[in-house]
């Protein structure tokens, strides 16, 4: 089982988005998937078609010790399973603190389910707190997606040190996966300038594969769908089934 952190301190970067088709695309390729919603919005619960009401037991229960994994996980029309998410989780907040080993709890639910999944994709709220940390504690890499614009790389620099602390601290095993770059507007010259740095800084951590600015991959959500089942013809449907080739390749490579 691979754990991967879907994270950016920044939010609007597409990390949900990615996320939920990530999981669809390795679910297309026979891959046994999970998906953990950690963040309190829940939008990839909905985005998986899961309605947030529907959602009980939740990663909240899990993460407070109230439910297992095999309790809290749902089949999902997508060839992926999902452990939902709602606004309760809000609350994990203050809870986790009063809790014995508060920064691995979710490793230990999963370490209990090891085998029955070969990937697990979670995605993180857009900060830094104790869900994030349960996150980065419980994974084996972190794949980053972020917008090539401006404030990017200073984010970048940020969410980087907070890693490093993680490592040091917590999860000495945490490594960055990737960088993936989304919402790409190949003609924009910053666009393409913050790229080019990107690739100069990190090397053959940025993935190849870039997801495009493209309608399909917005709209897929409000119908409570991955793009690959609202349009798999479409750019965006694409691109994440050549990232989800993308890592298999890496992963199969010694």
């Amino acid at each position: 089982m691979k754990v991967l952190a879907i994270t950016n301190q920044k939010g609007g970067v597409g990390k949900t988005t990615t996320a939920v088709n990530l999981a669809a695309s390795l679910g297309a390729e026979g891959l046994r998937v999970l998906l953990i919603d950690m963040d309190p919005q829940g939008n990839a619960t909905t985005g998986a078609g899961i309605t947030k009401r529907d959602a009980l037991p939740t990663v909240y229960q899990l993460l407070i010790g109230n439910a297992t994994l095999v309790q809290a996980c749902l089949k999902t029309e997508f060839a992926f399973d999902i452990l939902p998410a709602n606004r309760e989780l809000a609350g994990a907040e203050v809870e986790l603190v009063e809790l014995d080993e508060r920064e691995y709890r979710l490793k230990k639910a999963l370490a209990a389910e090891h085998d029955q999944y070969d990937y697990v994709l979670i995605d993180c709220p857009p900060a830094l707190n104790m869900l994030t940390v349960n996150a980065l504690v419980a994974a084996d890499s972190v794949l980053i997606p972020m917008q090539c614009e401006y404030y990017a790389l200073e984010g970048l620099t940020d969410l980087v040190e907070t890693l490093r602390k993680v490592r040091t601290h917590l999860n000495p095993r945490l490594e960055v996966e990737g960088l993936l770059r989304t919402m790409f507007n190949g003609q924009s010259t910053l666009t393409q300038q913050v790229s080019a740095e990107l690739e100069s800084h990190f090397g053959d951590r940025v993935y190849q594969t870039i997801i495009p600015r493209n309608v399909r991959l917005a709209e897929a959500p409000s119908y409570g769908k991955p793009v690959l089942a609202f349009d798999k013809n479409s750019r965006g449907a694409r691109a994440y089934c050549a990232l989800a080739s993308e890592i298999l390749g890496k992963d199969k490579t010694p």
